[in-house]
């Protein structure tokens, strides 16, 4: 697939072990306004200080390729779903 987000795909995100772990998936997603950052979390909610992972912006995209369709998401927005098939 073509990439098309405006950051390489080596960018590094935030995460969750959860998520990396195949124990849970990506429920919600923010675009950090301060610093531009992307971050990840799963369902069931997480502790940063136990649960923080820093991964690429590619391998979240392996992870969950549906992450393409947020690629215009604005600085300062956020996304989520109700469910893992939601929209």
């Amino acid at each position: 697939m073509k990439w098309i987000f405006k950051e390489p795909k080596n960018v590094a995100v935030f995460t969750s072990r959860l998520i990396l772990d195949d124990k849970d998936w990506v429920y919600y997603v923010s675009h950090d306004e301060e610093d531009g950052a992307w971050q990840f979390h799963p369902s069931s909610g997480f502790t940063p200080e136990q649960d923080a992972r820093v991964v690429s912006l590619q391998t979240m995209c392996k992870i969950e390729p549906r992450i393409f369709e947020l690629s215009d998401l604005p600085l300062g927005w956020c996304a989520w779903r109700e469910t893992k098939d939601g929209i």
